[in-house]
């Protein structure tokens, strides 16, 4: 069974996001770029499933300009068999990504796309979906936990009123939660060795696809700074200033 794991690079969590100086975009410049972490923990449900020898193959695949590289590199370190960037120099929006990786996902012949479920700069949650739509495969969302056995997979999924375990068969589309599990860091001979091994590139103008911007950004903004809390000192008080100062309650 081969795996198609999505890869995004993003900037690194612990960094703080500022609007650049025209308002359209985040100054990447100077900034350190990461894997995003949910596909991170993706990537590691992937390699985990090689490891038990359910699956052959854990293909890479990142969207974006030649830097992304890098975090491919990082994704070899860690496991991934093979690597493979489509190059552009283009933000894509959601719905663009999900069909370049349809795409893929049908050259290849994988029988299970593993991505994150959100990316940390867009937070859409939107591609792992639009993709199962793109195959016609069932999907499981937010999954906490996967097991695959006899071309059937069995998730444990997040929802908002607790857990919920479904199951469906293969060829499927898994996004992964935060609690899925725990990636692992590379170690030094593994980083050392996806230095040499290489990545395949693609131009995404050689796949034929029709990928029309669909969003307009209109302003990218610092959110407003919080204001300071006041201390009452009954709830007579309270009530006073949330009617008649906050003006939240009538």
């Amino acid at each position: 069974m081969k795996i198609i794991v999505p890869i995004k690079r993003v900037i690194d969590h612990a960094v703080r996001v500022r609007p650049s100086a025209d308002g359209r975009s985040v100054e990447a410049a100077s900034a350190t770029m990461a894997i995003n972490p949910f596909c991170e923990i993706a990537l590691e449900e992937a390699v985990r499933l090689k490891e038990q020898g359910i699956a052959s193959e854990v293909i890479a695949v990142s969207i974006g300009e030649p830097a992304a590289q890098e975090q491919l590199k990082a994704a070899l370190a860690v496991g991934a068999d093979r690597a493979l960037l489509i190059s552009t120099e283009t933000a894509l929006e959601p719905l663009a990504v999900a069909r370049v990786l349809a795409h893929v996902a049908a050259e290849e012949g994988v029988e299970l796309a593993l991505l994150g479920k959100q990316a940390i700069d867009s937070d859409d949650n939107q591609t792992g979906q639009m993709l199962a739509a793109l195959l016609g495969w069932p999907q499981a969302t937010f999954a906490s936990k996967v097991q695959i056995n006899e071309g059937t997979a069995t998730v444990t999924r997040e929802v908002d009123g607790g857990l919920r375990t479904l199951s469906m068969p293969l060829p499927a589309v898994i996004t992964a939660d935060l609690r899925l599990n725990e990636p692992r860091y590379a170690r030094l001979p593994d980083i050392m060795k996806a230095r040499k091994k290489p990545i395949e590139q693609r131009e995404l103008s050689s796949l034929g696809l029709d990928l029309p911007s669909q969003v307009e950004l209109l302003a990218i903004e610092e959110p407003q700074p919080r204001q300071a809390g006041v201390v009452v000192e009954s709830v007579d008080e309270l009530l006073e200033q949330l009617k008649n100062v906050d003006k939240v309650i009538l």
